[in-house]
């Protein structure tokens, strides 16, 4: 069946890498003699990113000496030696387009199963010196594949690989890695794939997240950003003041899901140009007029909120992107839980708008909490929406102030696993939280230990996600700012959720590059265009891909990592 030509160990290390430091266990060498391999590793080896690789599932890679001379011929290089690819076991046969995810085989004492293809990482191409390899491996049909250990054992170059059993589905290593990454899927091969109970459970999750996406739901509303009015500005607390936005010939605006938000481009002021993103606080027609309401906080040293809070008058003009974002409230007829902290509320308040519209029956639950009554937005509002519902709960809390007399709904500090439980929260609820960070962590953590199901808790987060990037040795966080250097002469390209609008420069190699020059958190694993981890919706604008990706992202959304701009370009990043 197969021979095993070299076992290829290394413990991690510090790579230095365009400026900054990798841990990565990518440098593998050849050893001697035999050598014990456990349920998590062979001896002596190491992995730096357990996330991506390593543990149980990924215990070890395994590629083949066919595809070193492939690559030798295709790369035009010589020094490919054994562990360049940062396997650990290289070997001969068992090629990527005939052995099957599940299939078993037995090496020395050992006895593995194939769990999945290579992760596609930037790593393989850092240890190459070849950017592109981790896109090369995927496009080839030669990506190698990850071993579970079922019987430990000792094992040593020379010995031979037998298969013990053939897996179920018999669908191959190249097949399923280029279901995940390559177009052109085939629906049967999806259900097989779902079908192999040793397929790693990161892979499955991606799998189904594809069996179940079908088309993609189309955006309504209208490409870049086009001019509104403001039609008036109410103060709904101490810091807080809501805009409504019609069109200025009074036709219709399409209607926006509950949970969405705008781009909003000031066209006057100080902060004229700047991209601010705020969420709609009602459903559409949020007035008689039939327009959008946003809700804005006065932030201390914010340039667009301020200026939307002192310098703005009802019948100025706006820039304002189509309604967009996936924080949705989504159909169904089970429990609801709309959980919120400050001005987090506002998309869980269209979503609550849209239930009392319909007096939907399902059950309900209003979580929210403020610093004091000063600073509680949209109190009447949301009590009077509530009582349209016929199965309506609410509980308020406030950090900073006591309830009054006769106020049961109302408690003094924030939600605790306790009062979850008291307030009678069921396990089977869909969840929607909006707030700070720190907010949705802990209150998240709180409905799964309570019970509810993670898919089912859903979050909106205004402010860039948190950074990922793989095998990155962390340093203290910087915020955003213009990227070091002579300014750009090319389009405009706005990070809308970091607040910053720069120039393009030819100096990037892509958008992702000036993003990390910028500072603005940064999403990204194999940056070639393969895995999508970059994925950024485009708010407007045009881009143009100097490494064609190997499937395109959806429509409305761009692979960061090799794109860069072709006109002025707004980024939700």
């Amino acid at each position: 069946m197969g021979t095993l030509l070299s076992v290829n160990v290394g413990l991690p290390r510090e790579v230095p890498w365009q400026g900054r430091t990798v841990h990565t266990g990518a440098w593998k060498e050849p050893v001697s003699g035999s050598r014990m391999v456990r349920r998590l590793n062979v001896d002596g080896d190491g992995q730096g990113d357990l996330a991506g690789h390593g543990g149980e599932i990924r215990a070890v890679l395994v590629y083949q000496a066919e595809s070193y001379r492939y690559w030798r011929e295709q790369l035009g290089r010589e020094d490919l030696d054994f562990g360049s690819f940062g396997e650990n076991f290289t070997v001969d046969g068992l090629p990527d387009d005939e052995v099957c995810i599940g299939d078993r085989y037995r090496i020395g004492e050992a006895e593995f199963e194939v769990t999945q293809p290579r992760v596609t990482c930037y790593r393989v191409g850092m240890r190459l010196g070849e950017p592109t390899m981790a896109a090369l491996l995927v496009a080839h049909h030669r990506p190698g594949f990850y071993l579970r250990v079922l019987t430990e054992g000792h094992v040593r170059a020379g010995d031979e690989i037998t298969l013990t059993r053939r897996g179920p589905g018999e669908l191959s290593v190249a097949d399923t890695d280029a279901l995940l990454y390559l177009p052109g899927r085939d629906p049967a091969k999806l259900r097989t794939a779902l079908d192999i109970p040793a397929l790693s459970p990161g892979w499955q999750q991606s799998f189904r997240e594809l069996a179940a996406a079908g088309q993609p739901e189309e955006q309504p509303g209208w490409p870049g950003f086009r001019p509104l009015r403001v039609a008036g500005i109410v103060r709904e607390s101490a810091d807080i003041s809501s805009v409504r936005l019609d069109t200025p010939d009074g036709t219709p605006l399409p209607q926006a899901r509950p949970g969405q938000f705008l781009s909003v481009r000031l066209t006057a002021g100080e902060a004229a140009h700047e991209v601010r993103s705020y969420s709609l606080s009602s459903a559409h027609p949020a007035s008689a007029t039939g327009g959008y309401r946003i809700s804005v906080k006065h932030e201390p040293h914010g340039r667009v909120s301020g200026y939307i809070h002192t310098g703005l008058r009802a019948g100025d003009l706006v820039d304002v992107a189509a309604p967009r974002g996936t924080f949705v409230l989504e159909e169904g007829t089970g429990p609801v839980v709309l959980a919120s902290a400050g001005i987090g509320a506002t998309p869980v308040l269209a979503m609550l708008h849209r239930l009392a519209a319909t007096r939907d029956p399902r059950p309900l639950w209003w979580l929210h909490t403020a610093h004091d009554r000063a600073h509680h937005a949209f109190a009447a509002e949301t009590r009077a929406l509530l009582d349209r519902l016929p199965d309506a709960h609410e509980h308020i809390y406030y950090t900073a102030e006591s309830p009054r007399p006769g106020e049961h709904h109302v408690s003094r500090g924030r939600p605790t696993a306790a009062s979850l439980a008291a307030l009678g929260v069921p396990s089977d609820a869909d969840a929607y939280l909006c707030g700070p960070t720190a907010f949705m962590d802990d209150l998240g953590n709180m409905l799964r230990d309570h019970g509810l199901r993670p898919e089912r808790i859903h979050t909106e987060r205004f402010s860039a996600l948190a950074a990922l990037n793989p095998g990155v040795t962390a340093t203290a966080a910087v915020r955003p700012h213009q990227p070091p250097g002579p300014p750009g002469t090319g389009p405009l390209v706005t990070f809308a959720r970091s607040g910053i609008t720069t120039p393009w420069s030819p100096a990037h190699g892509s958008l992702l590059d000036l993003a990390e020059a910028c500072d603005v958190p940064t999403r990204w694993s194999c940056r070639t265009g393969v895995c999508h981890t970059c994925v950024t919706p485009l708010v407007t604008g045009d881009v143009l891909y100097t490494t064609p990706p190997l499937e395109l992202p959806a429509p409305g959304t761009v692979l960061v990592c090799c794109s860069t701009p072709a006109a002025e370009t707004v980024l939700d990043l």
